[in-house]
């Protein structure tokens, strides 16, 4: 009998500046929350693995330099505009997709449960 506790399904786990105000946003179909002042890397890493797939492999990808450079952290908005994580503010009721392909939609509705 294994008594390993499962890793948390976030890459990020926030321990400090918790006291920033709370703004909400929608990541591939789900309506999740993140803090003010944040960018979108944190963002999303505070709520899956990843920043996105790679369009080439579907291999993870959870950005590289964090200063804007490497190209590794693009995500897109719902209307297809390209963002960089790494460097772009969230705002409130931001709407982002990290898959492209026809199945994002089932994976979140796993994940949710």
């Amino acid at each position: 009998m294994s008594t390993a506790t499962p890793l948390h399904p976030a890459q990020f786990v926030r321990v400090a500046e918790t006291g920033r105000a709370r703004i909400t946003f929608v990541l591939d179909g789900v309506e999740v929350a993140a803090l003010a002042g944040d960018t979108l890397l944190t963002a999303i890493l505070t709520q899956q693995r990843h920043v996105r797939r790679s369009e080439f492999s579907d291999a993870p990808r959870a950005g590289f330099c964090l200063i804007g450079a490497c190209q590794d952290c693009w995500v897109r908005s719902e209307d297809g505009t390209r963002l960089r994580a790494c460097s772009t503010p969230l705002r409130e009721g931001m709407r982002l997709r990290t898959r492209n392909d026809v199945h994002h939609e089932a994976d979140n509705e796993g994940a949710a449960q």
